[in-house]
């Protein structure tokens, strides 16, 4: 009998540590989980202890959770625990979606909750889109960081000009996704300003009416498929650069020049060979000229011996021919042009 009443104080002093121990355990999270749950529902959130312990056993910081809820509730936006839990657990940034809600909120702008954790997921900062969106951003057109510091165009009186231009965008949250992004808005800005200043008459007309420019490039819509709006575009400077048609015409008329030396050149060349050519042909008349007067003496015997020539005809062309050769000698010994030497007086006026 005794030890009956042993056996029943064991166990009822088991079921009492049993007891106690889960007492605590209940009190211990209802500890870590009371303050913020009591925090949510003071403030209308309403996030109750079994999704915070759910969210606990899934390893998400609940904590954050609970916080962000309470903000966007504050703020008037209709949300579940569930949406921002989900986001988590995709390795979203919870806190920037979480601002760029409140922001578009406040500001009057519609983002829904789903769209901004979709920018968020593909790898845009949501909150600083709506921060573009409400307050425009100014883009420096060309970029300074690319290396180039002007826009060069050339007008039509061949003047460059040096142009540089401050873009006003503004976001343009359904195209955030899949638009395209400032590097795009510079060069066609870019573009527009090169044509804008080529299609000009004159120089001085941009640079009187620089607005000229951006009325031409405004009206292009160079802000389509992207994810800006152009607000403005506003040239900040603008200066002159080189007379591109004049260097043109220097290097056009040395072009010339080398052309006409080279025509010039081939002519000359062509000279010489004919002169070599003509220098040839007289050798080769000389030639015959001497095989010719090779057949004099012979046919002179012949014409001694038939009796057509006679022996004094002979010594007279003989005699004439040493007097020209003499006249010739004393010809280029004295130079071309020097009056020949005579023998013969003089005959008195």
């Amino acid at each position: 009998m005794l030890w009956a009443q042993d056996s029943d104080t064991i166990i009822f002093g088991i079921v009492i540590v049993i007891l106690v121990f889960i007492g605590l355990a209940t009190m211990l999270i209802l500890f870590n989980f009371m303050r913020l749950y009591l925090q949510a529902w003071l403030t209308g959130a309403h996030v109750k202890i079994i999704h915070m312990i759910r969210m606990k056993l899934c390893n998400v910081d609940y904590g954050l959770v609970v916080k962000q809820k309470i903000a966007l509730v504050s703020a008037g936006v209709d949300i579940t625990t569930q949406q921002i839990e989900e986001h988590v657990l995709a390795r979203g940034n919870i806190q920037r979606v979480t601002m760029a809600v409140i922001a578009a909120k406040k500001a009057g702008i519609t983002l829904t909750w789903q769209s901004a954790a979709a920018i968020d997921l593909a790898g845009r900062d949501v909150y600083d889109a709506v921060r573009c969106s409400v307050n425009p951003k100014v883009i420096d057109c060309p970029d300074p960081t690319k290396g180039r510091q002007t826009l060069d165009g050339v007008c039509k009186n061949g003047i460059q000009l040096k142009a540089r231009a401050r873009v006003t965008v503004r976001t343009k949250l359904d195209r955030l996704v899949g638009g395209a992004t400032e590097e795009t808005i510079i060069a066609r800005v870019g573009e527009g300003i090169v044509k804008a200043i080529g299609s000009a008459e004159d120089h001085s007309i941009v640079l009187a009416n620089p607005n000229l420019i951006s009325q031409a490039v405004l009206h292009n819509s160079l802000d389509s498929q992207t994810a800006f709006e152009i607000v403005s575009i506003d040239v900040a400077e603008i200066d002159v650069g080189q007379n591109v048609g004049a260097n043109l015409q220097a290097d056009q008329a040395a072009a010339d020049l080398r052309v006409a030396q080279a025509n010039a050149e081939k002519r000359r060349a062509l000279a010489v060979a004919l002169a070599q050519e003509n220098m040839a042909k007289v050798e080769e008349n000389r030639a015959l000229v001497l095989q010719a007067e090779s057949e004099i003496p012979r046919a002179i015997a012949h014409a001694i011996k038939d009796g057509k020539l006679g022996v004094m005809d002979f010594y007279n062309m003989k005699n004439l021919q040493a007097d020209t050769q003499m006249r010739v000698a004393i010809a280029g010994s004295a130079g071309v042009g020097a009056p020949i030497a005579t023998d013969r007086p003089e005959k008195p006026a």
